[in-house]
């Protein structure tokens, strides 16, 4: 896509043409949008170019000319782009960059998120990379695009850029604390031990004392003080202040004011000549404290990401031309086979050709256990090989492999705004400038009413005013607590493919579950042989699959695997044959064998009553039994059903005690739902509905409950996914269903979703207080600093103090951000 031209000429991408007819339809359509002077549409490119009368309003003419596009019954892909944003220090810079971004003609929506530097940006329409960027610097702050690459290269050059930005602060922290120190130690010195300031009077003379505070102040100012001149002096003078517009208003008018004092004190009403070198130098040191401490947590909240990136190989061993060749990752094609040593990673998905082996998976379902490879087992790229070698076909590499997929879920959650963010946006909008309103508020009232030195009281308090603000905690307190929620998520194995689900999960107050892949393993297995008095189990089941082998019924295979699961050998049959309505026989190793319902072996005069108490307790877990027959007696009875997963239950339990109620939405028939449903303990069962019906189960459920999570895993189980409040997939499902949710579960099985439930009221809690913190330290200090205590108790804020104070409230909305990391799964 390419950005407006001078000639105000721009081009959309249009889906869908397929033919001349398609390409006269949208050159109609387009110019019939006011102000579109000319469209000429190529099917082969299928790109629009459209030149508008007035460049000024090529802004508004674009999201009509997508409308007329999208009427005419085509479409214009919206596509995402993802900068860096550089300059950001507080919430304000947020909104700013925000408002410049969504200006832009094409833009749709952008996401701007103070912690990880970022900006996503939704484009439909003609507008570049490179002007977002020159909104981006228009509005006075850098950008450059984010690499999305697989390896490590893209996450070192974001730590390698945050380490630079790091040693920069230290370095200037130590500057400005070196130059700063004995300006306090002169100033505030001779204030706080008499006897000091005596001895600076008697030496080097108050005045002389006064100079060097004046140069050293110079110094650190414009040294190390000189990044928020910088950034607050341009942002101040386009009427848009940020938190550096109000670390340099406070600090030059406590600077400018000390040298009047200084070198022309006749200037000033008798009485109020004083100084506050120490009051800007020590205010810069502070600040960029709070900075540098600032910048290693958020270092921190980043881990995550991190951890995922080295989990990637650097190397893979490849089989060309009869030799094994080690190649850097990145060329490593779908096909190439691929061979790795015991004790090494994987370095891409694939499928195995060779070896036996067993593979720590625990990084992607977060299960300690080993699970074995061999010839036609799928492997994950990042997973570590244990005690086999293993050659595999690699069949997904680069962005294609999961171990990428998961690092971008990751990525887009951590960069979401929760609906909770909203809030903060609108006020941090206008807190900069309602602050410069309030310093100026103070140092007016401080000056018409306040005491003598009434100009040295005004000019204290306003400082105080400007500098103890802080929008940075602000804009901090959700962004980092998302970040870190999100990261220690996928430690456990739950990925947040939407920010929102984190808000959302916390309000759940019905657990909706689909059964078969998610309570059950979603296959059937063999899970009762009950032997007669006379028979062995190694024989009875070889002779019971030797029959069943013939059939591709699932309840024939479940039979046939657990046989061969066993070592068994499977014998020769003769005389097959299918007993409409009843069941099968044959003769297998010299007796007949007759295996079906107990009405079968009613036909076959045989009584199945030694079965009877079995048979009942088959029935109430839901299943139906089987009888063989071999030589004629009654030799056991079968039964194969879909089994429940160990995790089960004990995952239903966890979201009881979450105080949830759960209820299973089945296609099964109702006897086996609700037989599943008391082993369980599930509170609710909707039984034999249909896809459709699902989704008018999860409405009524959301009803009768309130903000409902369901959980699946079929193609069946995606629109019920997408109705829900919150969809949630079991990441062994398949690929619609996990497109349909909101958070995938990798463990595959229903353990996460009380983890997931637990980490969103733990993240959301965590916010609230960070919020609290942030907004209650401004509203109840900014009064103080305003000197809203002097008339009960002469009690004054020192801009040091307040400098100290708000550095502070940063670091420690991080802190608590960082708090996250040690949460323990609920299951």
């Amino acid at each position: 896509m390419n950005a407006l031209t001078p000639s105000a000429a721009f081009e959309l991408s249009v889906e869908g043409m397929t033919c001349a007819s398609c390409v006269g339809r949208v050159e109609r359509a387009l110019r019939k949008v006011p102000g579109v002077q000319e469209a000429v549409v190529n099917l082969a490119a299928e790109k629009a170019s459209l030149t508008v009368a007035d460049p000024a309003q090529a802004a508004a003419i674009l999201p009509q000319a997508v409308a007329a596009i999208e009427k005419a019954g085509y479409a214009v892909p919206s596509q995402s782009v993802d900068l860096q944003v550089g300059g950001m220090t507080c919430a304000s810079c947020v909104g700013r960059v925000e408002r410049a971004l969504r200006k832009v003609p094409g833009v749709q929506d952008a996401v701007v998120n103070l912690a990880t530097e970022r900006a996503s940006v939704q484009l439909q329409g003609g507008v570049t990379v490179g002007a977002l960027i020159a909104a981006i610097e228009k509005a006075g702050y850098e950008a450059q695009p984010v690499a999305h690459s697989v390896g490590a290269a893209g996450e070192d050059a974001t730590a390698e850029r945050q380490a630079q930005e790091r040693e920069s602060l230290k370095r200037s922290l130590i500057f400005a604390t070196v130059f700063a120190l004995p300006v306090f130690l002169l100033e505030m010195g001779g204030h706080m031990v008499p006897a000091f300031h005596h001895w600076i009077a008697g030496s080097i003379g108050t005045q002389n004392s006064w100079y060097l505070q004046c140069a050293l102040t110079a110094v650190v100012l414009f040294g190390p003080g000189r990044r928020f001149f910088e950034k607050g002096v341009p942002a101040l003078l386009r009427a848009a202040p940020d938190m550096n517009s109000l670390v340099a208003v406070g600090t030059s008018a406590a600077f400018a004011y000390s040298v009047v004092a200084t070198f022309v004190p006749q200037w000033l009403p008798a009485g109020t000549v004083n100084v506050y070198f120490e009051a800007a130098a020590v205010i810069v040191a502070l600040i960029l404290l709070g900075r540098f401490l600032e910048a290693r947590a958020k270092g921190n909240t980043s881990e995550a990401i991190r951890r995922l990136v080295q989990l990637q190989a650097k190397t893979a061993r490849v089989r060309k031309g009869g030799q094994v060749q080690e190649i850097d990752i990145t060329l490593v094609r779908a096909g190439d086979l691929i061979e790795v040593r015991p004790g090494e990673r994987i370095p891409v998905d694939g499928e195995v050709v060779e070896g036996r082996s067993f593979v720590d998976e625990s990084m992607i379902s977060g299960e300690p256990v080993p699970v074995e490879k061999a010839e036609g087992a799928e492997v994950v790229g990042g997973t570590v090989n244990q005690n086999g070698a293993l050659a595999f076909r690699a069949t997904k590499v680069g962005a294609d492999t999961l171990l990428a997929q998961i690092i971008r879920m990751v990525e887009q959650a951590q960069g979401s705004k929760l609906p909770i963010q909203a809030l903060v946006d609108k006020i941090t909008m206008w807190f900069v400038p309602a602050v410069m309103a309030a310093a100026l508020l103070t140092f007016v009232i401080w000056l018409v009413w306040g005491p003598d030195p009434a100009l040295s009281f005004a000019l204290v308090n306003a400082v105080a005013v400007l500098i103890i603000a802080c929008p940075c905690a602000m804009g901090l307190a959700t962004p980092t607590s998302i970040m870190v929620g999100t990261g220690r998520a996928a430690q456990m194995g739950v990925l947040l493919r939407k920010g929102e689900a984190l808000q959302q999960l916390k309000d759940a107050r019905v657990v909706a579950v689909d059964k078969t892949g998610t309570l059950t393993r979603g296959r059937p297995e063999l899970t009762d042989l009950v032997l007669a008095d006379g028979f062995e189990r190694g024989a009875v089941l070889a002779q019971v699959a030797a029959v069943e082998d013939r059939s591709e019924h699932p309840i024939a295979r479940a039979i046939v695997d657990a046989a061969k699961a066993e070592g068994l050998e499977i014998p020769a049959i003769s005389d097959f044959a299918s007993v409409t309505g009843f069941g099968v026989r044959a003769v297998v190793l010299g007796d007949q064998v007759e295996i079906g319902a107990d009405r079968f072996m009613r036909e076959l005069g045989l009584s199945v009553d030694g079965f009877a108490a079995e048979a009942e307790r088959l029935g109430s877990e839901g299943k139906t039994p089987l009888y063989a027959a071999i030589g004629g007696r009654v030799a056991a009875m079968i039964a194969v059903a879909d089994p429940i997963k160990a995790t089960s239950k004990p995952a239903i339990d966890a979201l009881h005690a979450l105080g949830l109620t759960v209820a299973m939405i089945t296609g099964d028939n109702r006897h086996t739902a609700e037989a599943i449903a008391r082993q369980l303990g599930i509170d609710e069962v909707v039984a034999e509905v249909l896809p459709g019906g699902k989704v008018e189960s999860v409405k009524r459920l959301k009803a009768e409950h309130g903000t409902l999570a369901y959980v699946g895993d079929g193609i069946n189980d995606a629109p019920a996914l997408a109705e829900a409040d919150v969809g949630i997939a079991i990441g062994t499902g398949t690929d619609i269903a996990i497109e349909a949710a909101d958070v995938v579960l990798m463990s595959g099985d229903l353990s996460g979703v009380p983890n997931a439930i637990a980490l969103s009221k733990a993240t959301m809690k965590n916010i609230g207080e960070n919020l609290f913190w942030a907004f209650a330290y401004n509203v109840a200090l900014i009064p103080v600093a305003a000197g809203l205590l002097y008339p009960f108790n002469g009690m004054l804020l020192s801009p040091v103090f307040a400098a100290g104070a708000m550095a502070l409230s940063s670091v420690f909305v991080l802190s608590n951000a960082l708090r996250l990391k040690r949460f323990k799964p609920a299951f």
